[in-house]
């Protein structure tokens, strides 16, 4: 699986070129548009390079592309027409003259990261079996259905801000009465169709294949996507975000209060 470490290498440098690239905008979101494209390209190309039936490497790669191309498309949209995500406007505000140290340190982890959710790629592309099976289709339609799921969400948000009445207001509209956060679920469930193609009985190495849906889970909901964005929601709308808080859960659905 060395493959998955060039991966890891190859994204590692596209993210020392984000860092140039956000700096030179003065637009830190710039980066996530960096990271989608890269790991893309580099995750499609662990698939093609791993051993196995070429034409459940070629269907993964498609796969992989669509979803850097929606989500990195739909990223870039967004930091081209709007003000810099809330979350690195908060970390220049809070680090000052500091703001380009610690995103070059938070751009250094993303490689790894990668890297990581090589791994279970690759074993999904490795997969021994040269024919078509149950658990390939359901993988495939696990993904369709969360790349789906996902750009549902937000265009329901794009939708929701297009108003100018919901301007300084939270949107509870569709999957955001259900979650606060549903674009997260649905890119963490996402990965999970990696391990439903990968699982071989008897074959314990294949429970490496995890690491992809465990890894982005932690990440959206404990580290880089779920705290600083509700920090900066809580900044900014206060008591009404708060209540959001307490009839709706962060990223596991449940019918809101209101509707109960």
């Amino acid at each position: 699986m060395i493959i998955c470490v060039y991966a890891g290498l190859a994204v590692t440098l596209a993210m020392a070129f984000a860092w140039v690239v956000q700096r030179a905008a003065g637009n830190a979101g710039w980066v996530d548009v960096v990271w989608t494209f890269s790991s893309g390209i580099a995750l499609a190309g662990v698939a093609l390079a791993a051993p196995g039936a070429a034409w459940r490497h070629i269907l993964l790669a498609a796969l992989l592309l669509v979803w850097a191309g929606r989500l990195g498309g739909h990223v870039a949209w967004r930091v081209m027409k709007s003000p810099e995500d809330t979350r690195y406007a908060m970390m220049r505000a809070a680090a000052g003259e500091r703001f380009q140290t610690q995103i070059l340190g938070l751009l250094a982890g993303q490689g790894p990261v990668t890297g990581l959710l090589a791994i279970s790629v690759y074993l999904a592309a490795a997969q021994p079996a040269l024919h078509l099976r149950f658990a390939d289709i359901a993988g495939v339609a696990l993904l369709a259905l969360a790349l789906g799921g996902e750009a549902l969400a937000d265009q329901q948000l794009r939708a929701w801000r297009a108003k100018p009445e919901n301007h300084g207001g939270i949107c509870e509209d569709g999957l955001w009465a259900l979650c606060r956060h549903p674009n997260y679920l649905f890119e963490a469930l996402a990965w999970l169709a990696y391990p439903v193609i990968a699982l071989v009985p008897g074959r314990p190495v294949t429970w490496l294949c995890v690491i992809a849906p465990v890894l982005m889970f932690l990440v959206l909901r404990y580290l880089t996507g779920v705290p600083p964005l509700e920090a900066a929601m809580l900044a900014r709308r206060g008591d009404a975000y708060r209540a959001y808080q307490a009839r709706t859960n962060a990223m596991w659905p449940r019918w809101p209060s209101r509707i109960r």
